[in-house]
C-alpha cells in the first residue's frame, strides 16, 4: 500500500484484474499514470483533497482492451468512403453504392468496400449489378475480409481484364461458363484493379487514422498490433503516419506494428525490415513484428487445406487451397526473422496452412537459441487436432478473431458444406488450445469484422453471434470459453502477444490502462455478453473516453 496521495481512484464497484483472481469488489488508485495500489475498499481512503475519484457506480473496472490483430487505418478510411458494412443484402448495398456516386459526382473512381459474401449467389457479386448504376465510373470495392473484390466492367476494361486473362499465381478470377470475368476478383487477382485506383494521401491516413483511434477508445480499446504496416496499400507508408502521430502526442493508443512481408521478394527486404524498424518508432509506436500472410479463405476455397475441397455435391475437387509462400521458405524466413529479434505473425486459416506456420516455427526453435518473441499464429480457423498441442509446445500464441465461430450464412452456406467432416468440426478450437496450455490472445480483424471486443467474447463464451441468441444452436459448444479467460484473452493475452507487458493487467507497478463498464459482465446470463458498453477509457490514467 502506498503512503503517497494518488491522483485518481477508481471505487464503488467492481474490479477485473486479468491476473486469475476472480473479480472482486474493490477500489484502484492511480499516481503518475501508474497503479500504485489494488484492494478493497481501503483503497478508496487513499483519495486526499487533490485525489480525482471515479465512482464505478456499480460497473466494473478492466485492463483496456488489446486488439491482437486489426487493421484501424484501413478501417477508418473505408467508413470516410462508400462504407458497405452498415448494411446486409445485395439491394441496400446498391442503394449505398448509387448514393454514394451521386454525393460525388466528381470522383473517377468508388472505392471503399466492406460487402459481404453470402449477399450473393455463390458469395461472387456480379459487375452488371455495378454497370446499371455506374456505368461510366471505375469501381473497385473490397469485401469485409479483404480478400475478394467486385468490380464494374469499365474497371476490367481499364486493368485489360478479359476471357484471355490468365489467372495470376496468387488469385482467381470468377467466371461464367464462357470463361468470362463475371466482377469479382479473388486473392491476388484484386492488384489487377487496385494498382490502377488512387493511393490515398498523407492527409488521408492520417484521417483515418485518427477516426479509427477515436472509434477503439470508445470500446474501450487501448492498444492494438496494426496487423500490416508498410506500403501494403499505398504508396504513402502507414508507419510514418503512426510515427508523425505519436511524435506529436495524437497517437493516444499503444501500437505494436507488423511490417508487410511482401511475398515476391523473399529474403532479400530483410535489410529494409531492420532498417524501418529501426527508423520508424516514436512514443506510443514501435515495429517489432513481421506480418506473413500464408494463405487465404475458407468462403473462396484459397486457405490452404491438407485435403481437397469438396465441390457442391460432396465429392473432392483438385483444389486443396493456395500456400503464398512455399513451405520450406517460409522455414528459412522464420528462421532469420527470429535470429534478427522480429516477432513473426503468420495468417494461416486453412489446416495446412496452420500446420506449415508451426513447421516454420519448430525449424526457427531448432536453429536458433531461446527467445521471448512470442510468434502467433492469427485465425486459425481449421486446426488439424495433431497440432492442437504444438501451440503450448512451440510457445506460439493463438491469436482468435472469435467473432467467426459461429453458424451464420457465411459459415453454413459458404464453409461447412466444401470442408465436409471430420474437417469442419476442426474449426476455431479455442477450447481444446486453452485446454492443451496455448497462450491465447484476441483481436477483431476490423473493417473485416466489428471491433467490439465484447461482440467477440460473446461468441467466444456462446459460439453464437449476439443478433441470433438461443433460436440458432451453438457452434461446436464444446470449444466454448468460460467469460473470464475469453476476457482475459482479449486484455492480459493481446497485451502480452503485442509486448505490451506494462499494461493489460491491473496490478500495482502496471500502467493504468483501463475500461470502465457500465455493469459487471459476470452477472447474469451469458447471453447478455454482448450488450456490455463501455462508459470510459484512460490510458496513463488519462481519460481518452468518456460518454
Amino acid at each position: 500500500m502506498t503512503n503517497e496521495q494518488p491522483d485518481l481512484v477508481f471505487a464503488g464497484g467492481r474490479i477485473f484484474a486479468a491476473n486469475g483472481r476472480p473479480p472482486f469488489d474493490g477500489a484502484v488508485a492511480v499516481r503518475n499514470g501508474r497503479i500504485v495500489a489494488v484492494g478493497d475498499a481501503d483503497v478508496a481512503e487513499l483519495a486526499g483533497p487533490d485525489t480525482r475519484v471515479v465512482d464505478l457506480a456499480g460497473g466494473m473496472l478492466i485492463p483496456g482492451f488489446v486488439d491482437a490483430h486489426v487493421h484501424p487505418v484501413q478501417g477508418g478510411l473505408e467508413r470516410m468512403r462508400c462504407d458497405l458494412s452498415v448494411v446486409e443484402n445485395r439491394e441496400a448495398y446498391l442503394d449505398l453504392i448509387r448514393a454514394y456516386a451521386d454525393a460525388h459526382p466528381d470522383s473517377e473512381w468508388i472505392t471503399g468496400g466492406g460487402w459481404t459474401m453470402p449477399a450473393f449467389v455463390g458469395g461472387t457479386p456480379l459487375a452488371a449489378d455495378l454497370d446499371a448504376i455506374v456505368p461510366d465510373r471505375l469501381v473497385f470495392l473490397p469485401n469485409r475480409d479483404h480478400h475478394g473484390g467486385w468490380v464494374n466492367s469499365r474497371a476490367m476494361e481499364l486493368a485489360g481484364i478479359d476471357a484471355n486473362t490468365p489467372d495470376p499465381p496468387d488469385g482467381r478470377i470468377e467466371r461464367d461458363a464462357d470463361g468470362r470475368p463475371t466482377g469479382t476478383l479473388h486473392e491476388g487477382a484484386m492488384d489487377l484493379v487496385s494498382r490502377l485506383a488512387p493511393d490515398p494521401t498523407y492527409d488521408d491516413w492520417m484521417a483515418a487514422l485518427l477516426s479509427a483511434q477515436s472509434h477503439l477508445h470508445s470500446l474501450g480499446i487501448t492498444g492494438w498490433q496494426d496487423a500490416i504496416v508498410g506500403e501494403y496499400a499505398s504508396i504513402t507508408d502507414v508507419a510514418d503516419v503512426y510515427v508523425d502521430a505519436a511524435s506529436d502526442g495524437r497517437l493516444t493508443a499503444r501500437v505494436t506494428g507488423a511490417l508487410w512481408w511482401d511475398r515476391d521478394l523473399g529474403a532479400k527486404q530483410i535489410p529494409d525490415l531492420l532498417e524501418r524498424r529501426e527508423r520508424l518508432r516514436a512514443g506510443r509506436f514501435r515495429i517489432t513484428s513481421v506480418k506473413v500472410m500464408q494463405d487465404g479463405i475458407a468462403e473462396n476455397f484459397t486457405a490452404g487445406m491438407l485435403d481437397p475441397y469438396l465441390d457442391g455435391d460432396g465429392h473432392p475437387t483438385g483444389n486443396a487451397g493456395l500456400s503464398f509462400v512455399d513451405p520450406a521458405a517460409l522455414k528459412e524466413y522464420v528462421t532469420t526473422l527470429d535470429s534478427e529479434g522480429f516477432q513473426v505473425h503468420v495468417h494461416a486459416i486453412g489446416d495446412r496452412a496452420v500446420r506449415e506456420a508451426l513447421d516454420a516455427f519448430a525449424a526457427s526453435a531448432w536453429a536458433n537459441a531461446p527467445s521471448d518473441r512470442r510468434h502467433h499464429i492469427a485465425h486459425i480457423q481449421v486446426i488439424h487436432p495433431d497440432d492442437v498441442p504444438r501451440f503450448a509446445t512451440l510457445g506460439v500464441t493463438a491469436n482468435m478473431q472469435p467473432l467467426w465461430a459461429a453458424h451464420e450464412p457465411q459459415m453454413d452456406e459458404l464453409t461447412i458444406p466444401f470442408l465436409g467432416e471430420p474437417r469442419s468440426s476442426w474449426q476455431y478450437p479455442f477450447g481444446s488450445l486453452f485446454a492443451a496450455g496455448a497462450q491465447l490472445a484476441a483481436g477483431s480483424d476490423w473493417p473485416v469484422s466489428s471491433v467490439n471486443p465484447f461482440e467477440g467474447i460473446h461468441v467466444a463464451v456462446n459460439r453464437r453471434l449476439p443478433e441470433y441468441g438461443s433460436d440458432v444452436p451453438a457452434f461446436l459448444p464444446d470449444q466454448q470459453l468460460d467469460l473470464a479467460t475469453a476476457l482475459t484473452a482479449y486484455t492480459a493475452g493481446s497485451a502480452r502477444v503485442a509486448h505490451l507487458d506494462e499494461s493489460g493487467v491491473i496490478e500495482p507497478g502496471r500502467l493504468a490502462d483501463f475500461a470502465v463498464l457500465e455493469r459487471d459482465p459476470f452477472v447474469g446470463p451469458t447471453d447478455d455478453i454482448a450488450t456490455t458498453r463501455v462508459v470510459a477509457t484512460y490510458v496513463e490514467g488519462e481519460p481518452v473516453y468518456e460518454a
